[in-house]
């Protein structure tokens, strides 16, 4: 038995703004893992914006198919974005069932200097004073006010707006907020996502699409992940089998300047005893070249050993291991 068939009037459903590092890939795979892990009115029309890292206003579209027609290689669907989008720091998108009116770019409306709106719900019909509710919020990030503010201002004038806004600017900046009235939806879905280092931001929202209440948390996650990634080895050391293994009160890998191990470390003493196997290079062990700390380890092979040396490395006589850099 599949999921239940939700019947929605022609709405707009999702909404996903990134910025920071390959923002375009980020909002493209939000929205494929939105696709697979949800179910409700996605996976049809798409219209998708990014601002490039030569200033340049690129968008793509789709009525049928959401990510994965959303861009094509000669007779092929399903494939990546190209590397200009990929690469892309600013990017927005909205999506929901198939064939929306044409043109598919008053739902992501942006210019290069500006920024870029999306949201879900209703944003591209008019508010009270006959403007066009994105527009609207457009027009306040090119007279130099903040996401925040832009929006806030819009949906004060309009709070039984049958909308939500997302507004990005160039700056990076992103903000997202329903309406008074959409507020009050039971199927209202929100996730927002920080990297304060990198000043990576993410924010979604979404409507009729289950499950409401934890999809845009996941989603959200994993357009951050693509952005920052947590375990991505900024480099590699190399282990081999006969390498000894202490016992200590937590994980360290001792290397040399080659970035080999000399000696490894657990906290584990099972795995000195005799034969064993685990993780005798436990994820998040220090990695020290003498006493001075490189980093931690984020990549975790099975080890056998026996009598407190290594014998093999996920079957390997000899493996690299991924560390991240402090």
């Amino acid at each position: 038995i599949g999921p239940p068939v939700i019947c929605v009037e022609h709405t707009m459903t999702i909404g996903i703004a990134a910025a920071g590092p390959h923002a375009g890939l980020a909002v493209f795979k939000a929205l494929h893992a939105a696709e697979k892990i949800g179910w409700g009115s996605i996976g049809g029309f798409a219209s998708f914006a990014v601002i490039t890292e030569d200033n340049q206003l690129l968008r793509y579209q789709t009525q049928r198919g959401g990510s994965s027609t959303l861009f094509i290689d000669g007779d092929r669907t399903g494939v990546e974005p190209p590397s200009e989008v990929l690469n892309a720091p600013l990017a927005a998108l909205m999506s929901s069932g198939p064939d929306r009116p044409e043109p598919l770019s008053q739902f992501v409306p942006g210019t290069a200097t500006a920024g870029l709106v999306t949201g879900h719900r209703l944003p591209n019909t008019p508010g009270r004073n006959g403007n066009i509710l994105n527009l609207d919020v457009l027009q306040h990030l090119q007279q130099g006010k903040s996401p925040q503010q832009a929006v806030d201002s819009v949906l004060a004038d309009n709070p039984q707006a049958d909308a939500g806004l997302i507004a990005l600017n160039r700056q990076g900046q992103i903000y997202a907020r329903n309406s008074e009235r959409v507020q009050q939806r039971p199927d209202l879905g929100r996730a927002r996502r920080e990297h304060a280092p990198t000043g990576a931001v993410v924010e979604i929202l979404h409507n009729a699409i289950y499950p409401h209440a934890s999809l845009a948390a996941v989603v959200a996650d994993i357009a951050l992940e693509t952005m920052v990634p947590t375990f991505h080895p900024d480099r590699w050391l190399s282990v081999d089998a006969g390498i000894p293994v202490q016992l200590g009160t937590h994980g360290m890998v001792q290397v040399d300047t080659e970035l080999r191990a000399l000696s490894i470390v657990t906290s584990d003493a099972t795995l000195l005893q005799g034969s064993s196997n685990g993780a005798a290079i436990y994820i998040g062990s220090e990695v020290l070249q003498g006493k001075q700390r490189l980093g931690v380890t984020v990549t975790e092979p099975y080890v056998v050993l026996e009598q407190g040396r290594i014998i093999s490395l996920s079957g390997q006589p000899s493996l690299r291991i991924g560390f991240r850099t402090d």
